[in-house]
Formats: C-alpha cells, structure tokens, sequence
C-alpha cells in the first residue's frame, strides 16, 4: 500500500545507530520450506505497513513555491531585516527560511551551493524531532536501503552516540571487527588517527565503510583498560545471516536471533526445520536469545512472534494517543506447544523488545537478562524525488497488556546483574540519547522473580558467546546457564 504517488513506505524498527557495515538482508527463496512444520508453513502473514498519515502532495508543492517566490525576489534585500505583517501566518517559518537562503546565497563569503543548504535545512528540521527521524540524500537513502537488504565492504559494527562519544552498541558476528575483539559498549575515539568526537556519526560511518581488502585502523575506549586499544582492520564484503540455532541437550532448541531483516522468518523456520530432524525424539522446549539483537524490520519481528503464540495480541501501535493497528497471533506456530526462555541485554533494542514483550505479557516465555534498550517506536520509511528519503517516527508500541517500551524497556523476570557495576557511560540505552520520545506509564507491575549475580565483570551485558556447548551449564555463558536451568523446570510441567 501506498500513500501516494510521491512516496512509498516501509516499517524500520531500529536503534538510531547506523551499520559501519550492513548486515545481509537478502531475501530467501519464498515458498515451501523443506522439512518444515506444515502448519506453520500454511500460514499467511500479512505485511503490515504503518504511519497512514501524511501530509498532502499540494502542500508540498505549495511550500515549494513559497521558496522559489523567495528566490525569485532574491535582488530586493533591502527589507528583509523588516518586521513581518503577516507573522501569524502558518507560512511565516517557511518565508523565514526563503529570507535566510537569500542572504547565504548573496552575502555568503564563497559562493554556497543551493543543494547543500536545503538538504541542511531538511535535515536539521527533521533531527530536531527525536534520535530516530532522519532526512537521507540520495547517497544515504541508497546506503540506508543496503543496511536492511544487502551487504557492502566494512569492518561489522554497530554504532551510536552518547555524550558526543561513538559507541559500539554490537560488533557483527563473524566480521573482522567481532574477530578482532571489539565488544558492546567500547568507544572509538580515533578512526587512522583522526579523532572522531563532535564529528557526525553518519560521516564517520561512511569513513569506516569501504572496498573489501582496504584498511581501516579504530582506537578503542574500553572500561577497565588503562591506555586505549588499536585495532588495525581489513574490510570485507560479508554476508550474515539473522538466525543461528542449534539443538542441545534434553532436546531444548537454542535459536539466536541476530536482527530482524528481510528473510528472517522464512530463516527461522528452516532452522526449526532441521533442529527437528536432528533427532527423532520432539523439541522439549525452546531458548530464544534476544541479546545484542538491534531490531530491525517490524513485519519480520511480528511473524517470528507468531511462530511462538497461538493467539491473543502480539503488540498494538498508536499515534497521537490513538490506537492505528493490532496486530494478531494466529493458531499453529511452530513453537506454539513448548516452553520457552527468552534472554534479553542492554542491547536488545525495538523490535527485540517487541517480541519479548509479547511473549512476556502473554505468559509464553520467561524472560531473563538485564532491562533492554528501551525504543518503543516506530519509524515509517518514505521514498521522496530524486532518490532522497526521511526515516520518520511515526508510532509507539506496546505489550499485549498496553505496557510502553518506550524509555523504560523490558524489565526481565529474573535479572542477571554483574558484581562489578559498570561506569554510567559504559550502558547507553534509550533514555540517554538526546531528545528521544518521553517515557509513558508503567515499565511493568511488580519487582523481577529473582536477581542473580554473574561475578564475572562485563557478564551481564556481554552478550551472546560464539560457541553454544550442548550442556550451557558447562560453558561460560553465565545468563545462558541460567536460562536453560529454568526453562529445564518448566519442561516437565508443560508435559
């Protein structure tokens, strides 16, 4: 569906942090999955698109004239520093703005490029709204377009700001910067020596960002570390995939969820596929691992939702206080029947935080970790002329039990905590970004079921470990450990 003829729209649920390099969004093959559950593959979901509001072509063209009368009387600048007499007029911002690209353009001291003024204007209107909303020339719209359906040379990393500091919200797994060490939570503070604070985060990006077998060389602020740490990278063309499972002992499936990108579901439901024909015996219960899991498209987060409820509300979306869709779980998911653990961190952001806010309110899953990042909103994705777009929030989410996200996260029923407590720059979550969307009602009711402590340092925001043992209790994974003992009690009563 579309709004119209200027414009097309895609739900974006994400984080404001911008991929130092996109992780593969490619879609799989549709249609029949070998070896799959048959009714979780008969199912059809629907694409839902969001954000049906938005203004109406003629006033576009309208403050377009408005500009361009402005230029045309670019010779008589005499009055411009004059009082208004139509001040109250809902234009009078706009013939503000035609008065100043007048007096850039002929008082400027070099000669300024109309272009580069307007897209600025845009783009500082559109920043001026939360962290998230964003207007893209036709350069980033197309990068921005690769992060969610493609792959292009980089060095794997996910990038925010915090304090006029670059921080890494989550290395990609498998690419040369998750190779090499670079964790949640570390700060670049130079990029080839150059430092990088003040500087903006999408010029930075595109500085770590190029041809595979170049080189680029990052210099890390990391808690605990007394001098910073250089990492000397080489950038690859790599292509992730969002799902990694594997079947561990006592018949528990273990199915980690990367990001929500075009072809997720579909992923998801060929790893059912085959952690079933691993073994003969039938899954006894599932651990759904959230961490570091940046969000992501909102219709793949919804579907894999709905493979885990039969039904009942999966989230609801509102604008301006008013309720603008619902969405629905249907019967037949190909986890529906079995109990379910879901681990959550201080980097499971948006659509992470919708699913397990699902499966939380609707009893499906016991929820484990720290309090998640906290965005609870949605951003609508319009294609304009020219090959520009803007990222525009356009709704909140909530839980099933009109719980909000937003600022506030989802508090785990048993919280893991670390005994060393981390410096308050070492976390960024929601709440710490300038101008983010103000929290509403309650995080939840009630205090967590249980706090345990990982007296390892950094434990409980590290994250996901590469290697899942088959017996998580023997590992080093001190939130997954836990999450398997609980969900290990909860199988025989579902039996």
């Amino acid at each position: 569906m579309r709004p119209g003829p200027w414009a097309s729209r895609r739900d974006f649920d994400r984080p404001g942090g911008t991929p130092a390099l996109a992780r593969s969004g490619r879609r799989l093959p549709g249609g029949a999955l070998a070896g799959a559950a048959p009714a979780a593959l008969a199912r059809a979901r629907p694409r839902r698109c969001y954000g049906r509001r938005m203004r109406r072509f003629s006033s576009w063209m309208r403050t377009l004239g408005l500009i361009a009368a402005a230029f045309a009387g670019g010779a008589a600048t005499s009055h411009l520093a004059g009082a208004s007499t139509q001040a109250q007029s809902p234009y009078a911002p706009l013939e503000q703005l035609a008065r100043v690209l007048v007096l850039v353009e002929n008082n400027y001291v070099e000669p300024a490029q109309r272009n580069k003024i307007i897209d600025g204007a845009i783009k500082g209107m559109v920043a001026e709204l939360d962290p998230h909303s964003a207007y893209m020339n036709a350069s980033e719209f197309a990068q921005f377009q690769e992060e969610t359906g493609g792959t292009f040379g980089g060095v794997g990393i996910e990038v925010d700001t915090k304090d006029d500091q670059i921080t890494v919200i989550a290395p990609i797994e498998g690419s040369p910067a998750a190779r090499a060490g670079i964790r949640s939570g570390d700060q670049i503070i130079a990029i080839d020596g150059r430092p990088v604070r003040g500087e903006r985060l999408d010029k930075l990006v595109k500085i770590m960002r190029g041809p595979p077998g170049s080189r680029v060389k990052l210099t890390i602020r990391r808690q605990g570390a007394a001098e910073p740490l250089t990492f000397d990278l080489a950038r690859e063309q790599i292509h992730v995939t969002s799902i990694a499972a594997r079947r561990l002992d006592h018949d528990v499936a273990y199915v980690r969820v990367k990001q929500f990108q075009d072809g997720t579901h579909e992923e998801m439901l060929r790893a059912a596929a085959r952690l079933r024909a691993a073994s003969k015996a039938p899954l006894a219960g599932v651990i759904l691992d959230l961490r570091n899991n940046p969000g992501g498209l909102v219709h793949e987060a919804e579907a894999l939702a709905d493979e885990f409820l039969s039904s009942g509300t999966i989230y609801s979306t509102r604008q301006r206080s008013q309720v603008v869709d619902e969405a629905k779980a249907h019967d037949g998911g190909a986890f529906a029947s079995l109990p379910v653990v879901a681990l959550v961190n201080e980097y499971s952001a948006s659509a992470a935080e919708l699913v397990a806010g699902a499966l939380q309110d609707s009893g499906r899953a016991t929820v484990v970790g720290a309090t998640t990042f906290g965005k609870g909103s949605v951003q609508t994705i319009y294609e304009l002329p020219g090959g520009a777009g803007v990222r525009l929030t356009t709704m909140r989410y909530y839980t099933p039990k009109g719980r909000s996200i937003q600022a506030q996260g989802i508090r785990p029923d048993i919280v893991i905590e670390s005994a060393q407590q981390p410096l308050p720059a070492a976390i960024l979550r929601e709440q710490d970004l300038e101008g983010h969307l103000p929290a509403e009602g309650s995080i939840g009711d009630g205090s967590p079921r249980a706090v345990l402590v990982e007296k390892r340092a950094e434990a409980a925001a590290r994250g996901p470990e590469g290697d899942v043992p088959a017996d998580p209790t023997r590992g080093s994974d001190f939130t997954l450990a836990v999450g398997y003992q609980q969900l290990l009690r909860a199988i025989p009563a579902r039996r």
